[in-house]
């Protein structure tokens, strides 16, 4: 089957790129003919689909104003992106076409010629940008729907996206133009959840119930495993408001014993390091941004792995990938997290953004006997074998794009 994905980028720094690189390494290796389309750029992984590439603007910068105002134009109506989706489709001529995150950068645009072409057309939906004007359904340090219903001037009011007023008035208008047209729902044939909680989400803000379908993401499953004896609570991540970071570092605080170490780096980093050394926590060691291969080493000598996030998490492959090394996770009940942590099972859920309840989860899981602890691991990755692999992934993805090429 010829397969054409379309990201914004191709490049292996956060986990849709991720995701996307794995995915069109198996689709080949089954035999498949996988083609990609996305924004040019220094940090891309080689391809030899590069050539259809467009060019990738750079919105945090400041620039002269024509090219800025190109920029806002882009932001809202990328012609290059849609001239170059127009040649991909006819160069590559795909069976069905396969969008993760467009917006922004090679925007709806694309979409005419997707519609135009009849080719069946699925999306993963990575993020709550269907729904959300800043793609995370967080503002001002807590969960946010208030744009639900269509007022997008929301994103203005509490300045969702960025400080400036022109950046959030840009985010409101290009969400009320796509909805206004209903750009996607009339050119995606489903769009693919990897968590029931965002199926859920969608169905609540208006999406078609016929056009979601729940597709959990996959992990790879490693020989290599946690072997018990880690010493440490280890957190993976960005350093940002909505992933809960400071509520973990204060529940850390008040556990001496806990060794906590994070991974990852980000806006809040020296506000959280001052934290911590604020606390005088000496149990707590920052180490910054890690790379993948060491990040894998950490995992695998930790004792488990923590995700205090205060938003809707998706479905994050941290903690897919915790599992799958057997390794305990103990997590906030919020978003899809549930879905993957079962408290008392293959880990503990905790309530997100209360100092109080994940100084009390700190406490449980270091009285937890080496036993209990390899219990609640063996138990994530029998989860993993069962609902996550690979290989289920690749057949349950499968079967979506028979279906979309019969119902177009």
């Amino acid at each position: 089957m010829r397969i054409l994905h379309v990201n914004k980028f191709f490049d292996l720094r956060d986990g849709t790129d991720i995701y996307l690189h794995g995915l069109m390494e198996r689709q080949k290796s089954s035999g498949h003919e996988p083609h990609v389309l996305a924004t040019r750029a220094s940090t891309n992984a080689e391809t030899p689909d590069a050539h259809l590439f467009t060019e990738r603007l750079d919105y945090a910068r400041r620039e002269a104003w024509s090219k800025d105002a190109r920029k806002a134009a882009a932001f809202i109506w990328n012609r290059e992106a849609a001239r170059a989706m127009t040649e991909a489709l006819r160069e590559y001529r795909p069976e069905v076409i396969h969008l993760h995150n467009i917006y922004h950068h090679l925007t709806t645009s694309i979409l005419r010629p997707i519609r135009a072409s009849g080719i069946p057309c699925v999306q993963t939906l990575h993020d709550y940008k269907l729904a959300c004007p800043n793609y995370k359904m967080f503002t001002e340090g807590a969960p946010c729907e208030r744009c639900r219903g269509g007022r997008y001037y929301e994103a203005v009011r509490h300045h969702c996206l960025a400080p400036s007023f022109a950046a959030n008035a840009l985010a409101m208008l290009e969400m009320n133009l796509t909805k206004a047209t209903q750009a996607y729902e009339k050119s995606v044939d489903y769009f693919l959840c990897p968590a029931q909680f965002m199926a859920n989400k969608m169905r609540d803000w208006g999406e078609p119930p016929s056009k979601l379908r729940y597709l959990p993401n996959p992990v790879e499953l490693p020989t290599e495993v946690a072997d018990g004896s880690g010493s440490y609570i280890l957190y993976i991540g960005r350093l940002s408001a909505e992933k809960g970071v400071e509520v973990l570092i204060r529940a850390a605080a008040a556990v001496p014993e806990c060794k906590l170490k994070l991974a990852g780096s980000g806006p809040e980093e020296q506000k959280l390091r001052a934290l911590a050394r604020s606390l005088g926590a000496d149990n707590i060691e920052f180490f910054g941004f890690v790379r993948k291969p060491e990040l894998k080493e950490k995992l695998r000598q930790a004792a488990a792995l923590a995700i205090p996030s205060v938003w809707y998490e998706n479905a994050p492959l941290v903690v897919l990938e915790a599992m799958a090394m057997r390794l305990p996770v103990l997590a906030a009940d919020i978003g899809g997290l549930p879905e993957m942590v079962e408290s008392g099972k293959n880990g503990l859920l905790l309530k997100p953004g209360s100092v109080p309840a994940w100084t009390e989860g700190l406490r449980k899981f270091l009285a937890l006997s080496a036993d209990e602890r390899s219990a609640l691991g063996e138990a994530g990755r029998r989860r993993v074998e069962e609902n996550f692999t690979w290989e289920l992934h690749l057949e349950r993805l499968g079967k979506v794009y028979r279906e979309a090429i019969r119902s177009s």
